[in-house]
C-alpha cells in the first residue's frame, strides 16, 4: 500500500492537516500578485483584482462576524486568482481610537485602579498602542487560521507611519481649501467617555420613561426631559394649525416657569408635527440637534443648561451642580407645586442616544470643534460639494452596491448629512495637526517643533483615517506602482452597518483627494446573528468563538456554512448542525477522491481514454454548471455558486456517477471511460471548490500523483494557483 493509499484511508482530519497547508501557501510567496507574476502564474490579459480587507478593530479578537467577512473575501480573491487575474488582497487593521481606548482604560481601571489621568499623555499613548498591537498580533493569526490568503507582505495599520502621513496630507488639503474648519456647533458629547462621537457611533436604545404634559402659559407642552427646560423661552407651532391661528410668528408673551416668570416668544414654522403631542412645542437649542437647527434658521439665542459632566448649571437655579437623574424628580416636583404639571404618562416608550462604545447617556452640546463642510462648493472639484462627491458615483451606477435596496438609505443619508464632526477629546489616535501661538494657527505636515507653538491635544475621528484605507494601503500620497495598478479597487465588502460610517466616506475621500472612485463595487454583507436571531454579545452571553468551532470541524466547514444560502445583505443565523453538515461533505470528498485515485492509477489526465457516449455526455453536463458557476462567481452570487457545487459534488459525482463507473469498472464494460470521467470529474471539481473550501481541496490535490495531474511528475504548482476549470 503506498503513503497516499495509506493517507487516505483514514478519516479527514482538519486538525492535522490546515495548519501545515497554510504554512505551503505562506511560503510559496503566491499571496502576493508579484511573485505570481514573476512565476508565470498570472495571465496579462486577464488585467487585475485588487481589494483592501475591511480592517477589524485592534479593540481585541475576530467574531463570528470576520469570519463570515473573510470566508466571502478569501472565496473571491482565490477564484479571481486562478482565473489569471493579478490578484491583490491587501490586509491591515484599524486602531479604532475610542474602542480601544475605552476598552483599555475599562481593565486598567479594574487591574490598577487607574485611569488616563495618572499618567503623561506620551506614556498612556505607549500603553494603548501596546495594548492594540498585541490584539493585531492575536488577530493575523486568527485570519490565517481562516485561510484568509492576504498578502501579508503589504499589512497596513491605520496608525502606522505611512498611514500618519497620510492622514496629514489629506487634513491639511482640506484645511487649506476651507473643507476643514474649527467652531461652535451642536455635537453629540459623551459625558461618561468625556468626548465628541459622530451621529454614526450613537446607539439608539427603546427606553421607558416618563413623559411630563406641563402647562407654558395658555399652552400644554410635552416633554421626557423637564432638566433642560430651564432656557426654554421660544414657544413653537405649525402655521396651518387652526388651534392656534391667533398668534402670530414674533408674539411675545410673558409666562411663569420653573425659577420664575420669563418672556416667550411665538416661532411659527412647518418643521412641527401638528399631529404629536399638542402641536406646540418649546425649543432647548443647546441641547437639541432639531432645536439647534432652528435656533440658527431663526437667529435665537442659545443658552448652556447642563454642563459636560451632566450637571446642571447655575441657570437652573436652586438645582445648579445636580446630576440630572437627581434632579429630574426635584423639578417635577417643583412644577407640580405651581400648578404648572397637567399630567405624567408612565409608559412612555422613545428613543434614547447612548454612546456605542462607553453606554453613556449622550448629551448634545454646543462645542467648539473641528468639523468636515459638506456644502461648500470645492473650486479643485468643479465646485461640486462632497456631498455631491458622495451621491453622484453611486446614482450615475460608476459604483455598484449590492444589494440595491441599500441605494435608496444611502441617497437619504447624504440627503440629511450634517457637517462632520472629526475632532475627538481622547489621547489615542491621529493627533490633529494644528499649532497655535497666540492668535497664530497653523496646519502643517510635519511636527511643528519651533519655541512657543502647542499643538492642539483633541484626536482626530477614526473614520477619517479608515476613509482613505482603499488608497493609503497603496502607498498615497506617493505615487506608487501600486496606486497606479491597483486602484480604483474592484470590491469592497463590509457589513451593511458601516455603509455610512465608512463606505461614503472612502468614496468621499477618493474623489476628493484621487478624482476617482475608491471601489466599482460594494457587496455588503449582514450580521451574524445566534439561532434564535438575536445579535452576539458578551451581555446575552450567546458569544460563539470561532477557534472552538474550527477545533471540532474544521475551517472549511465554518467557511462553507457561512456562505452557503447567504446573500448579500442578509443576516445569517449560526447553526453549528450546519457546520457539522459541511464537516460531513468534507469527508464525503475525502472518500470519493480516495475511490477515484485507487481506480485511476497510472493514468495521465491531459491523456485520457475517450469516453462513451453516457460518460461524455455527463461530462458535458459538468462543462455546462461549470459555466452557470463561473458566471455566478463574477456576479458574486457565491451562495448560488457554493450551493450548486456542494449538491453536484454530492448527489451526482458521489452518488450518481461514482457508483455508475463502480458497476461499469466491476463488469469491465467501459471501464476506461469511467475512470476517465471519474478522473475528469474530480480534477475540475476540486478546482471549483478550492476558493470556498481551500484546506481539504489543496490536501487532496496534494495527494493526487503527477501522472494524474499531468506531466509525469509530482506538480509544482499548488491548487491555489492552479487555472479555473473553465
Amino acid at each position: 500500500m503506498s503513503e497516499i493509499d495509506a493517507k487516505l484511508l483514514k478519516p479527514y482530519e482538519p486538525g492535522k492537516t490546515e495548519e501545515k497547508v497554510y504554512r505551503l501557501w505562506e511560503e510559496s510567496g503566491f499571496f502576493n500578485p508579484d511573485v505570481c507574476e514573476e512565476k508565470g502564474v498570472t495571465d496579462k490579459k486577464a488585467g487585475h483584482f485588487s481589494m483592501v480587507l475591511p480592517p477589524p478593530n485592534v479593540t481585541g479578537r475576530l467574531h463570528m462576524g470576520h469570519v463570515l467577512e473573510h470566508a466571502l473575501q478569501d472565496t473571491i480573491v482565490r477564484f479571481e486568482r486562478m482565473r489569471g487575474k493579478r490578484t491583490l488582497w491587501l490586509p491591515g487593521t484599524d486602531h479604532a481610537a475610542i474602542a480601544t481606548q475605552a476598552r483599555f482604560e475599562k481593565d486598567l481601571q479594574k487591574a490598577e485602579k487607574k485611569s488616563r489621568h495618572d499618567f503623561s499623555r506620551e506614556d498612556f499613548f505607549k500603553m494603548v498602542s501596546d495594548f492594540g498591537l498585541q490584539n493585531q498580533k492575536d488577530m493575523l493569526s486568527q485570519m490565517r487560521l481562516l485561510g484568509a490568503s492576504l498578502d501579508w507582505s503589504r499589512l497596513a495599520f491605520t496608525l502606522d507611519e505611512k498611514r500618519e502621513l497620510a492622514v496629514r496630507t489629506a487634513f491639511k488639503k482640506m484645511y487649506d481649501e476651507g473643507l476643514i474648519y474649527r467652531g461652535y456647533r451642536i455635537v453629540n458629547w459623551d459625558p461618561k467617555g468625556q468626548t465628541t462621537i459622530s451621529d454614526d457611533e450613537t446607539v439608539y436604545e427603546e427606553r421607558k420613561d416618563k413623559f411630563y404634559t406641563l402647562k407654558y402659559g395658555p399652552f400644554e407642552i410635552g416633554t421626557a426631559r423637564p432638566e433642560t427646560k430651564f432656557g426654554d423661552k421660544y414657544v413653537v407651532m405649525h402655521p396651518d394649525d387652526k388651534r392656534y391661528k391667533k398668534w402670530k410668528n414674533g408674539d411675545k408673551l410673558t409666562v411663569e416657569w420653573i425659577n420664575g416668570p420669563i418672556e416667550a416668544t411665538v416661532i411659527k414654522d412647518p418643521m412641527i408635527d401638528m399631529e404629536f403631542g399638542t402641536g406646540v412645542m418649546t425649543i432647548t437649542p443647546w441641547h437639541s440637534h432639531e432645536d439647534f437647527a432652528l435656533a440658527e434658521k431663526y437667529g435665537l439665542d442659545k443658552e448652556q443648561i447642563i454642563d459636560k459632566y451632566g450637571k446642571l448649571l447655575p441657570v437652573a437655579g436652586e438645582f445648579a451642580g445636580m446630576k440630572i437623574a437627581e434632579a429630574r424628580e426635584k423639578i417635577v416636583e417643583k412644577l407640580k407645586n405651581k400648578g404648572l404639571l397637567v399630567s405624567v404618562d408612565e409608559n412612555y416608550s422613545h428613543r434614547v442616544a447612548t454612546a456605542e462604545r462607553t453606554g453613556g447617556l449622550i448629551e448634545p452640546q454646543i462645542m467648539e470643534q473641528w468639523f468636515i463642510n459638506v456644502t461648500k462648493p470645492i473650486p479643485s472639484r468643479g465646485n461640486k460639494t462632497l456631498k455631491d462627491l458622495m451621491y453622484e458615483p453611486v446614482k450615475s451606477g460608476k459604483i455598484k452596491v449590492m444589494p440595491e435596496r441599500f441605494e435608496k438609505e444611502y441617497y437619504h443619508w447624504i440627503e440629511n448629512l450634517r457637517d462632520w464632526c472629526i475632532s475627538r477629546q481622547i489621547i489615542y489616535g491621529h493627533r490633529i495637526p494644528v499649532w497655535y501661538k497666540g492668535e497664530k494657527t497653523r496646519c502643517e505636515i510635519d511636527d511643528v517643533n519651533e519655541e512657543g507653538w502647542t499643538q492642539d491635544p483633541d484626536t482626530l475621528d477614526t473614520w477619517f483615517s479608515s476613509g482613505l484605507w482603499t488608497f493609503s494601503t497603496l502607498g498615497w500620497p506617493e505615487e506608487t506602482a501600486d496606486l497606479k495598478a491597483y486602484h480604483p479597487t474592484s470590491l469592497i465588502n463590509p457589513g451593511y452597518e458601516i455603509l455610512f460610517f465608512w463606505v461614503a466616506r472612502m468614496i468621499m475621500m477618493s474623489q476628493y483627494l484621487l478624482g476617482e472612485i475608491p471601489f466599482k463595487t460594494v457587496y455588503m454583507h449582514g450580521i451574524v446573528r445566534d439561532s434564535k436571531g438575536q445579535k452576539f454579545s458578551k451581555s446575552a452571553k450567546n458569544g460563539v468563538e470561532p477557534e472552538e468551532v474550527i477545533k471540532q470541524y474544521g475551517t472549511d466547514a465554518l467557511r462553507m456554512s457561512m456562505i452557503v444560502g447567504v446573500g448579500p445583505g442578509s443576516d445569517l443565523s449560526f447553526d453549528i448542525q450546519k457546520v457539522k453538515a459541511y464537516g460531513k461533505f468534507a469527508n464525503k470528498m475525502w472518500n470519493a477522491s480516495r475511490f477515484v485515485l485507487e481506480q485511476t492509477e497510472g493514468i495521465d489526465s491531459e491523456n485520457l481514454p475517450k469516453m462513451d457516449e453516457e460518460d461524455e455526455k455527463a461530462d458535458e453536463e459538468l462543462a455546462g454548471l461549470l459555466k452557470e458557476i463561473t458566471k455566478d462567481m463574477e456576479e458574486y452570487k457565491l451562495y448560488l455558486a457554493s450551493e450548486k457545487l456542494y449538491e453536484y459534488f454530492w448527489h451526482v459525482f458521489a452518488d450518481v456517477l461514482i457508483e455508475r463507473s463502480k458497476k461499469k469498472i466491476q463488469e469491465d464494460k467501459n471501464a476506461d471511460s469511467a475512470r476517465a470521467l471519474i478522473l475528469s470529474h474530480l480534477t475540475s471539481l476540486l478546482k471549483a471548490l478550492h476558493p470556498f473550501m481551500p484546506f481539504v481541496t489543496e490536501e487532496i490535490w496534494s495527494l493526487i500523483p503527477g501522472s494524474v495531474k499531468g506531466g509525469g511528475l509530482p506538480s509544482a504548482k499548488l491548487l491555489m494557483v492552479e487555472k479555473w476549470p473553465i
